[in-house]
């Protein structure tokens, strides 16, 4: 009995590791959620290999009770209760797609990955292993994902010990030469450490001293300077009169978060405002689920909360190029920065307010993935956070 139970406590130990090692926030570190699919395929019943996920995925979002609680000012069981909502379509895809059969298993496991890229199950697909494919194959593109999509596939047959002698010798070779993605000329993105107050403040003083900041930072000749999801507040015409008149004689374009309300909830957007006017660039293609994408509400006659646009402008044009824009949560999924990558923008666009993530690696992480798929693709990066 001893020995029966050593195996698969070994096992989840093990996929403890690579969660909480992986997703760090320290962007080198990404690979290491490569072990996970070889401790799945590892597991010799399929009660192992559900244990096993659901250690890879917890650990890997251990930061979300933490984060609930201190956005809903409220104790721990509430953060508790929705990690473990959050991880049941990772356990349970995972779960039903594992096999005994060693042939089978490969194609299996992708299936499980693919599923966990894409809606409705990659709407919760924190924690992808695919990630790692921007450090291992930098500036390989859609071969490099390719090849690490392949490589998953070889971490879970029987020839995994060399796949994983062989990506690790890329993964060494990356970080021996490892450069972070570049910033576009012409472009600043601007952080903020305003904390809640950011959007919840919409004082006339609030945007002044937003203005003020835009102005300093487009004074060394930017034209486009970014400020955080969410710095705008409400998008109203009082507000595009102010900023607009504000920016009279500048040369530069403010990309900002902002929302906008309408009768079924709100748009998360992002607003580029010029002396010449402005426009909404940008509606988020994923609300985070729970806390702002809430379309169950709607059973009940309620507002469904922030509106998800899931498969709605992946790229935007902006003068003299195109950008892929990602709103805060989108960074730590799938197929948003996919799904722009195939319209091969010249650079992205992450910003967020993650001043709820207080005390975790939230943000980290965001920054880590987003940097990552920068440097598979080969794109600048600009990014813009509040805390």
């Amino acid at each position: 009995m001893h020995r029966d139970c050593l195996g698969p406590t070994l096992l989840i130990i093990a996929s403890v590791i690579a969660g909480t090692v992986a997703w760090s926030g320290h962007i080198l570190l990404l690979p290491a959620a490569l072990g996970f699919p070889v401790l799945w395929s590892l597991a010799r019943t399929r009660h192992t290999a559900t244990l096993v996920s659901a250690a890879y995925f917890l650990s890997a979002s251990r930061g979300l009770p933490q984060g609930v609680a201190a956005f809903y000012a409220s104790d721990l069981w509430p953060g508790l209760l929705l990690w473990l909502a959050a991880s049941a379509s990772f356990v349970a895809v995972h779960a039903l797609l594992w096999t005994k059969d060693t042939g089978r298993r490969p194609a299996r496991y992708v299936l499980a990955a693919a599923l966990m890229a894409i809606p409705p199950f990659g709407i919760t697909g924190w924690g992808h292993p695919v990630t790692a494919a921007g450090v291992l194959f930098p500036a390989w593109g859609c071969w490099g994902l390719a090849v690490t999509t392949a490589g998953l596939a070889g971490l879970v047959s029987r020839l995994w010990p060399a796949v994983a002698i062989a990506l690790t010798g890329f993964w060494l070779w990356s970080a021996a030469f490892w450069t972070e993605p570049k910033l576009p000329e012409a472009w600043r993105g601007v952080d903020l450490e305003l904390g809640a107050s950011l959007g919840r403040n919409t004082s006339m003083l609030r945007h002044r001293d937003l203005i003020a900041t835009v102005t300093e930072r487009a004074s060394d000749g930017a034209r486009y300077i970014v400020l955080p999801e969410s710095a705008l507040g409400f998008w109203t015409p009082t507000i595009e009169r102010l900023w607009t008149r504000s920016l009279a004689g500048q040369d530069a374009t403010v990309l900002a978060g902002a929302a906008i309300v309408d009768a079924d909830g709100y748009d998360n957007v992002i607003v580029a405002i010029s002396f010449e006017g402005s426009q909404i660039l940008y509606r988020e293609r994923m609300p985070v689920p729970g806390s702002m994408w809430q379309p169950w509400r709607r059973l009940f006659g309620g507002s469904a909360g922030a509106n998800a646009h899931f498969f709605a402008n992946p790229v935007v044009a902006l003068d003299p190029g195109r950008a892929a824009l990602l709103i805060c949560y989108e960074q730590l999924i799938i197929w948003p920065i996919l799904q722009s990558m195939l319209g091969d923008p010249d650079l992205i666009v992450a910003i967020g307010n993650g001043w709820w993530t207080r005390g975790t690696s939230i943000v980290a992480i965001q920054r880590a993935s987003t940097a990552a798929w920068a440097k598979l693709f080969g794109k600048p990066l600009v990014f813009s956070f509040n805390s």
